[in-house]
C-alpha cells in the first residue's frame, strides 16, 4: 500500500449488532474489529536502504515500543521519535529526502531508554552523510559547512581575528606561539566563545577567573579552527576530519598537560573522536576543572549574587543540562557543585533534568537549523526550554555551553519571559568574584 494511502478500507471492517462474549453482552460499535495489516502489504525497501549504511542497521532492530516517543524532545513540539522514524521508514517514506532527516539533535535521550539499543547517534550522521554527497542540505546548514571550511568556523568570521576577543578580556590570555613554553593547560576557546558577542562574555570571564586562580595556561589564538564534531553529526564526515588533522597537528606543536575547552561539544570531540584520528591527550570541559580548584575558588566568591539590591532574597538559578556535557559523557555534577559555591544562589531544578534533561535545539548541527526546524515543529526546542525554566520561577537560565546563551536568550524574548536571564556558570562565578 503506498505512503498516504494508508486509510481505513470499509470493505475490511467487521461490525456485528449483537454479540456476546462469554455471557457479556458487548453489543455496539465498540466490538468494531479491524482486520490487521500485513507488513508485506509496504515495501521496506526504504528500511533497508538506511539499515545497509555502517551505523544504520540499528533502525531494524525497533520493534515500536515507543519508549523513545516518551522522551524525544522533538516529539513534545511536534511528531517525531525513532520509532516514527522507523515506522514512516518501513511504511515506504526516504529518509534520505525526508524533512525528518534534519530534526534530530542527536541528544541521545531516546537511546537512554531504547531496549533495542536504536542508536540515532549513528544513523542520522550515516544518512545525512549520503544527503550531503547528493546535494540534499537545507541552504543555511549549508552555508555553515561553507563557512566553517572557508574561514575555519561555522560562522563566517575571519581566522585573522579569532584571537581579537583578548583585547578585551580584561585579564593576560597568553599564547602559545608566543610564550615558547610549556604550559600546564591548553585552554581551547572554541569558535563562538572567540566570535559570538554572548560568547566573548564568557571567555573573557574564564580568563579573569584562570587569571585569579593562578593558572598556567595558554590558548591557540589564530591557530585555533573549530573542532567540527557537529558538522560531523549533520553529516560533513570530510569537513570534521580535515579540521581534525589540522588541529590534532597544532596541538602536537606545543607541549600541555591537558586540555580545557569551553564547550560541550568540543569536549565530546576531543575525548571521543579525535583519539579515533590519533589524537593523545587528556581534556576537561571548563566546570570539572574548576571544580578540582574549588578549595581556591570558595574564598574568591565574596560577592552575593541577589535579583536586586537590598532585596534579601535568593537568586532562583535553574541549570539546563548540555547533552554532550550530560547524556553523551555522565557529567551531571560539577556545574551543580559550581553553582552552589556561589553566595546568594538558590539552586532549583526544572522536572527534565540531569539524565532526563531536555535539549537546547543546537545539537546534531541544529544549532544552524532553526529556519528548517520551525517549518516542521511547534515552537523551537529552546522556546519550550525557556518556557520549562519561567514556570519553575527561575530568575536566571544557567548554562555551560556556548551554544546556549544565545539561543535561550532569543528564545526567552520571543516566548515573552524577557525577564529570565541567560547566564553562563563562567559569568556567575565572574560577577561573584568581582566582590
Amino acid at each position: 500500500m503506498a505512503v498516504g494511502l494508508d486509510k481505513i478500507q470499509p470493505e475490511k471492517i467487521t461490525e456485528k449488532e449483537h454479540l456476546v462474549v462469554e455471557g457479556m453482552d458487548i453489543s455496539g460499535h465498540w466490538n468494531r474489529m479491524f482486520e490487521p495489516r500485513v507488513l508485506t502489504d509496504y515495501t521496506i525497501d526504504n528500511l533497508e536502504k538506511v539499515a545497509a549504511l555502517p551505523g544504520g542497521e540499528s533502525l531494524m532492530w525497533c520493534y515500536g515500543c515507543a519508549k523513545c516517543t516518551a522522551v524525544c524532545p522533538v516529539d513534545i513540539v511536534g511528531d517525531y521519535s525513532p520509532r516514527k522514524i522507523h515506522r514512516r521508514t518501513q511504511s515506504g517514506a526516504d529518509l534520505f529526502s525526508s524533512p525528518d532527516l534534519w530534526l534530530c539533535t542527536t541528544c541521545m535521550n531516546c537511546l537512554r531508554v531504547c531496549p533495542k539499543e536504536v542508536n540515532m547517534i549513528q544513523i542520522m550522521p550515516a544518512v545525512r552523510e549520503q544527503a550531503v554527497l547528493e546535494g540534499n542540505v537545507p541552504p543555511e546548514l549549508q552555508k555553515a559547512f561553507e563557512d566553517t571550511a572557508k574561514h575555519g568556523n561555522p560562522l563566517g568570521q575571519p581566522q585573522r581575528k579569532r584571537a581579537d576577543w583578548i583585547k578585551k578580556a580584561g585579564a593576560a590570555v597568553p599564547i602559545m606561539k608566543d610564550l615558547k613554553r610549556p604550559v600546564d593547560i591548553l585552554w581551547y576557546v572554541g569558535s563562538y566563545p572567540s566570535y559570538h558577542p554572548r560568547g566573548i562574555d564568557a571567555a573573557s570571564a574564564a580568563a579573569r577567573i584562570f587569571n585569579a586562580l593562578g593558572i598556567d595556561f595558554g590558548v591557540l589564538g589564530i591557530e585555533e579552527k573549530d573542532d567540527g564534531d557537529s558538522q560531523r553529526l549533520a553529516g560533513e564526515k570530510g569537513l570534521f576530519e580535515m579540521l581534525a588533522e589540522e588541529n590534532i597537528a597544532t596541538f602536537g606543536k606545543y607541549e600541555f598537560n591537558r586540555m580545557v575547552v569551553t564547550g560541550p561539544h568540543e569536549f565530546n570531540a576531543f575525548k571521543n573522536e579525535y583519539p579515533k584520528l590519533g589524537a593523545d591527550f587528556k581534556v576537561l570541559h571548563y566546570t570539572r576543572f574548576l571544580v578540582e580548584h574549588l578549595d581556591k575558588l570558595k574564598p574568591r566568591l565574596k560577592k552575593p549574587i541577589n535579583p536586586s539590591a537590598g532585596s534579601g532574597r535568593s537568586l532562583k538559578v535553574t541549570f539546563h543540562d548540555p547533552c554532550y556535557l550530560g547524556r553523551h559523557n555522565g557529567e551531571y555534577d560539577a556545574p551543580r557543585e559550581l553553582l552552589r559555591a556561589i553566595p546568594g544562589i538558590e539552586l532549583v531544578e526544572m522536572g527534565r533534568c540531569r539524565e532526563n534533561g531536555y535539549c537546547c535545539g543546537g545539537g546534531g548541527g541544529g544549532m544552524w537549523l532553526d529556519s528548517h526546524t520551525k517549518d516542521h515543529t511547534t515552537m523551537r526546542l529552546s522556546e519550550r526550554r525557556v518556557r520549562e525554566a519561567a514556570e519553575y520561577g527561575a530568575d536566571v537560565l544557567a548554562v555551560c555551553c556556548p551554544f546556549e546563551v544565545s539561543r535561550f536568550e532569543d528564545a526567552a524574548k520571543s516566548t515573552g519571559n524577557d525577564k529570565l536571564m541567560v547566564r553562563d556558570i563562567l559569568e556567575l562565578l565572574d560577577e561573584s568574584m568581582k566582590g
